[in-house]
């Protein structure tokens, strides 16, 4: 056990354990699996689940959107809902000059908790973004205008199945080093050389993943939860016509972060004070920022690999 388990993130560990389980052998023989039905049934989710989703949805509207995060300097959003609702939600815009060095701080803790600890949180919030799966198809459908079923889906279940995937992933290759080992090397005559050696898995620094309008959380999730099993904040930076569903995904990691001790900024959020002058650009060549990971247009793309050379660099241009 990593040194920084706590009672608490143990048992949160053995709650999850089966789902880790299954999943690990998921990538090994690349077969189907899913802890995250597809079906919108009542049966699935709950009698109650889609007017409860619906409900969700709609308290949202025409209301600031509360993330906690440090150097809070006012909101925006302008959000139009292509079915034709006056959405009006707002969200927090931050200071980089106290969000990025809070985050510095904060990658210390996230580290110590380990590859066990971080994917017990990372499975406890994706099991409550999943329980949320309604509430986020209605976020995805108000915004990217896809049909419910297709929001559901691609916005629920599919895009959840993409986080897990990450996180299996990242767990596969942090474990494949041992936490220690005792190192004995013979002398001779002399006694044995004996170290006793420990490692430590180190996030690259603090990761952004932007986002695009069309599936706002199918491709958020690979790199929010690839960044965070490996150890790495993140900032996700959704795109300024597709927020809410971000924005309901990062408040669900902030409060599993807090209830276990940890300081919710490790997800956190950044927006466009204004859609027509977008922040990603000056955000995405910060010296803190070491991951990146991108979709959409080509030409953005092209310009982030070519610009941001202090950070590892993520891109899915063109959906090819």
């Amino acid at each position: 056990m990593s040194h920084a388990m706590t009672p608490q993130l143990e048992a949160l560990l053995e709650k999850h354990q089966n789902t880790l389980d299954a999943a690990l052998a998921a990538i090994k023989t690349r077969d189907y699996w899913t802890p995250y039905p597809e079906n919108p049934s009542p049966r699935v989710y709950g009698e109650t689940a889609n007017a409860d989703g619906e409900a969700a949805f709609k308290s949202y509207l025409n209301q600031s959107f509360a993330l906690q995060m440090p150097g809070i300097i006012g909101e925006a959003g302008s959000e139009v809902s292509p079915y034709g609702i006056d959405m009006n939600v707002k969200y927090p815009l931050v200071d980089l000059d106290q969000l990025l060095p809070a985050m510095q701080d904060a990658r210390k803790v996230w580290r110590d908790v380990g590859p066990q600890g971080r994917a017990a949180i990372c499975l406890e919030i994706l099991e409550r973004i999943n329980k949320r799966s309604f509430e986020m198809g209605y976020a995805v459908m108000h915004t990217s205008g896809q049909g419910f079923m297709m929001a559901f889906q691609a916005g629920g279940p599919h895009a959840q199945d993409r986080g897990l995937e990450a996180v299996a992933y990242g767990y596969t290759a942090m474990m494949h080093t041992p936490a220690s080992a005792v190192w004995t090397k013979p002398q001779g005559k002399q006694d044995p050389l004996v170290l006793n050696k420990t490692f430590t898995t180190v996030g690259r620094g603090i990761g952004l993943v932007i986002g695009c309008s069309t599936f706002p959380t199918w491709n958020t999730y690979p790199g929010l939860f690839a960044d965070l099993i490996t150890g790495n904040p993140v900032i996700v930076k959704p795109h300024p016509a597709a927020i809410l569903p971000a924005a309901i995904s990062v408040r669900i990691a902030q409060d599993v972060l807090i209830e276990n001790g940890l300081p919710a900024h490790i997800v956190s959020m950044v927006i466009d004070a204004d859609a027509s002058q977008p922040a990603t650009a000056d955000l995405a060549t910060r010296e803190e920022i070491k991951l990146i990971d991108f979709t959409g247009n080509t030409p953005f793309g092209n310009w982030l690999e070519a610009n941001c050379t202090q950070a590892q660099v993520y891109t899915e241009k063109a959906g090819v």
